[in-house]
């Protein structure tokens, strides 16, 4: 596999990951009263642990995404 090819594979990968993380970001912040009814009926929990847990899984999402997709691509263009 030709170096060209991965960096493309781990720059697609940064932005569907990139989208994805917007997405959800501006889904909570737009529609978060609708968000919280539909899983305060699967799960019972309240507004604060609801935020709390989307939160962190945003940061922790982030975190993988500069991790496993920017660090590789970053790289790559340095060394090719």
């Amino acid at each position: 596999m030709e170096l060209e090819t991965i960096r493309a594979f781990f720059a697609w990968c940064s932005v569907i990951n990139m989208a994805l993380l917007l997405w959800w970001a501006f889904f909570l912040l737009l529609a978060h009263d609708w968000t919280y009814r539909i899983h305060s009926k699967w799960f019972k929990m309240s507004v604060e642990k609801f935020d709390s847990i989307h939160y962190a899984g945003i940061a922790l999402f982030k975190l993988g995404v500069f991790m496993f997709s920017l660090v590789p691509y970053f790289a790559l263009r340095i060394i090719g």
